[in-house]
């Protein structure tokens, strides 16, 4: 055998796309019927289809697998294609929150994994550490791009206005169990311009 030809040696796990998918899927299913407390290896690999070896070659813990699915599930929707205004970008974040929230699998998710996580604060850090942190600097990034086009203060309280943006819609749909119309939607864009002395 020539030297440089390279093969995967006899054991390596070689991990498929397509499983990590499937067991991904089966992790948001688990959570979304079973809550995080029963939810178990066995049973991600079970209705997944594949070992629990799968599992273990990807993620060494529970915790782990359960926030890898979660950040794929919940990442993504945070970026924003930029409208051409501040107002358009608002508008289009407020939605893709609103999506994310009211998401079948993710509205059944949500509540269980909030009371875990009040028991649980390696949890609690590893969820913001995975998606809270992440979808705040995709959220940032929008207000930064508003305050380099003029449209908002060079000193808007950068933190601040991410709790403002995500918070009603959060409050309203999670704890009043109201609904969302395009409406609110509208209404909410137009007092969060103001809050934030939008030009």
């Amino acid at each position: 055998m020539n030297d440089h030809t390279r093969r995967t040696p006899t054991g390596a796990a070689v991990l498929r796309p397509h499983v990590t998918s499937a067991i991904s899927e089966a992790v948001l299913d688990e959570l979304a019927e079973r809550g995080y407390g029963r939810l178990s290896m066995e049973g991600v690999a079970k209705r997944a289809g594949t070992g629990k070896s799968s599992l273990y070659r990807r993620w060494s813990s529970k915790q782990g697998m359960v926030i890898s699915a979660l950040t794929e599930f919940s990442v993504p929707p945070a970026e924003i294609a930029d409208t051409g205004s501040f107002e358009g970008d608002l508008r289009a974040t407020l939605e893709a929150v609103h999506v994310w929230l009211t998401h079948p699998r993710f509205a059944a998710i949500l509540p269980d994994l909030a009371a875990e996580a009040g028991r649980d604060p390696e949890l609690v850090q590893a969820i913001e550490s995975a998606i809270g942190v992440r979808r705040r600097a995709l959220g940032e990034a929008t207000l930064r791009r508003a305050i380099e086009r003029g449209e908002l203060p060079e000193d808007t309280h950068v933190p601040l206005a991410l709790d403002l943006m995500a918070a009603p819609l959060y409050w309203r749909l999670n704890i009043l169990r109201a609904e969302v119309d395009p409406d609110y939607l509208n209404a909410l864009v137009t007092y969060l311009l103001r809050a934030l002395n939008a030009r």
